[in-house]
């Protein structure tokens, strides 16, 4: 349970109600235990003896215990659940906060939906293993251990029975809890598999329709949750065999003290109040055992999901800031590729710190320089290496080999968010979120105004037909902005870009949904109000590019031209195919 353990470290600010919760306990324990002894005297000194006045006297401590008990357990009930809970919340902020941390290497390698699991489903079996073990897991031994102690000072001889069963009930919880624990493991990966195929078929819903293909979803849905039915049931079968298995042993244990106990009464060795005593601490110290059997279930299944937690919250970031990073002061916009090798499978990705062969990475041996104000174009077919040379530079990934440079320093040596405030982005999908049009341009500068924000808009072309919705820049909009066009989603995140005033912007085939015209709209628009800015324009079509002070080709990670429009027309083959392939004939 070395996962669940580790778990402690989130105590540490509810220390103090953790603390009261568990003297509560001990509290409800030591009340509960002295009912036994309570009901021994009124047997062998009340009734025995016809001493009503001594009945009624310690019917009133039994009574007293009894509501004491009550009390402490409402009381433990009430801060356990605080702290629980409270566990439970700092555990989601943790993975969420995490996941915020991770760079681009890490994202590909986790899916959307086991993170979604790991924060909901794993975090509900740890928080809920919190609160069962401030009230049952801790209650069970010290009930467990004060029994114990009253059944020795009770009967030693009986006592010894519960040695003997002792050991053999604990090696059956062992036998079971190490069994359960792999069982709850493969419980977790089929959830997350299920949860996986829901949320593609969800996000996908539209395409399935599209191409009828809603049999097979369903199929692939029905398979993911017969598979995670199998597995719980395969649980099940071991819980099922378990709890009978504990009662079995409790049942003849008691069995046991009613037999020699009574057998002992009629020769005169233990009194009648003694054999019943002896009875009650023998259910509580086998009551606390079959408890924890109870738990075994949970309990394996909180491991599992601690273990699972764990993996996100001990994965390192595997792009961060240097021990010496410093902060960037305002920029002015040179930015040098010098010898720039990268592939997924590199150092910063593989974990052995090694570098591939750079003739085997995504980019090869590049060189390029942007000067302050320039507008550099990268084009090439699909998969030469486009979004990966332009993701280097706010350091989505890092290089294998070479280095990239701002103003000449390093963006490795530069602290992440410093560099990131300086560098616009837009990204190929159109990312919005939930709320307002006008929140979502002013997603990286809250606190921009709404002139800022209008004009903003009308740079990316997309004040008109924001102004034309009903709500205007107050129109909310649907998940992930479904009640747009996607040329219009584009529009706004270019907005939300061009909000932050940034000195260096990247546009990652950001206008592919909108009309050329359009298009050439915007590029004019960006000329007038990004003169100054470092611009990076990623594009499939070259009617994008042509007005771009520097045009870069790329061929299969490599650098295979750069120069204005006319130049490259001139002497790249490459660049006059693509161009003459697109605009030759006419068609665009």
């Amino acid at each position: 349970m070395k996962f669940l353990r580790r778990m402690l470290r989130f105590f540490g600010p509810y220390k103090w109600q953790t603390a009261l919760a568990l003297a509560l306990l001990v509290g409800m324990v030591v009340a509960d235990l002295l009912i036994p002894r309570l009901t021994q005297r009124v047997i062998d000194e009340g009734i025995v003896r016809r001493d009503v006045g001594m009945i009624g006297r310690t019917a009133l401590l039994m009574m007293g215990a009894a509501l004491l008990s009550a009390a402490f357990a409402v009381a433990n009930t009430v801060l356990s659940t605080y702290v629980a809970q409270s566990v439970g919340a700092d555990l989601r902020s943790a993975i969420v906060r995490q996941v915020q941390t991770f760079s681009f290497a890490n994202l590909d390698h986790v899916q959307t939906g086991e993170l979604l699991v790991r924060t909901t489903s794993d975090v509900n079996l740890v928080q809920m293993m919190v609160m069962l073990g401030l009230r049952i897991m801790t209650r069970a031994p010290m009930w467990l251990l004060g029994s114990m102690f009253m059944l020795i000072r009770t009967s030693p001889q009986l006592s010894l029975l519960m040695a003997a069963l002792l050991p053999v009930i604990i090696g059956i919880i062992w036998f079971f809890g190490s069994k359960a624990r792999p069982q709850f493991m493969r419980v977790q990966e089929k959830l997350d598999k299920l949860n996986q195929v829901l949320q593609e078929n969800l996000a996908g819903v539209r395409v399935v329709k599209a191409f009828v293909r809603a049999d097979h979803e369903n199929e692939r849905f029905d398979r993911a949750n017969r598979d995670l039915t199998w597995e719980n049931v395969q649980v099940m079968r071991l819980v099922a065999v378990l709890l009978p298995t504990m009662f079995l042993l409790v049942n003849l244990g008691i069995v046991g003290v009613v037999w020699f106990g009574g057998r002992s009464v009629i020769l005169g060795d233990f009194t009648v109040g003694e054999i019943i005593a002896s009875v009650n601490y023998m259910t509580y110290s086998l009551f606390p055992l079959m408890m924890l059997g109870a738990m075994i279930g949970p309990l394996s299944a909180a491991d599992a999901s601690a273990a699972r937690i764990w993996e996100v919250l001990d994965n390192v970031p595997q792009v961060q800031d240097r021990p010496d990073a410093r902060s960037l002061p305002q920029v002015r916009g040179r930015v040098a590729f010098e010898a720039v090798c990268f592939s997924y499978n590199g150092p910063s990705s593989s974990g052995d710190g090694r570098a591939p062969e750079c003739d085997e990475a995504v980019l090869v041996d590049v060189h390029l320089i942007a000067e302050p104000g320039q507008t550099v174009a990268i084009l090439g077919a699909t998969g030469s290496g486009k979004s990966s040379l332009i993701h280097l530079l706010p350091r989505f990934y890092d290089v294998d080999r070479g280095r990239v440079t701002v103003d000449g320093v390093d963006v490795r040596d530069i602290s992440l968010s410093t560099l990131r405030a300086q560098i616009g982005v837009v990204l190929q999908e159109a990312v919005l979120f939930s709320g307002t049009i006008r929140d979502n341009i002013r997603y990286g500068r809250p606190e921009a105004t709404d002139e800022e924000i209008v004009a903003a808009a009308q740079a990316a072309q997309a004040h008109d037909f924001i102004a034309a919705l009903p709500d205007g820049y107050d129109t909310v909009l649907g998940q992930r902005g479904v009640n747009l066009s996607g040329g219009q989603k584009q529009r706004i995140a270019i907005a939300r870009a061009l909000l932050v005033r940034p000195r260096i912007l990247i546009l990652d085939d950001s206008t592919s949904a909108v009309d050329v015209e359009t298009e050439a709209q915007i590029e004019a628009a960006l000329e007038q109000t990004m003169a100054d800015t470092t611009t990076f324009v990623v594009a499939q079509r070259i009617s994008s590019v042509l007005t771009a002070d520097k045009i870069v080709v790329l061929d299969r990670g490599r650098i295979a031209a750069v120069g204005a429009h006319e130049e490259l027309m001139e002497s790249s083959p490459i660049y006059r195919e693509i161009y003459e392939s697109q605009l030759g004939d006419g068609h665009v």
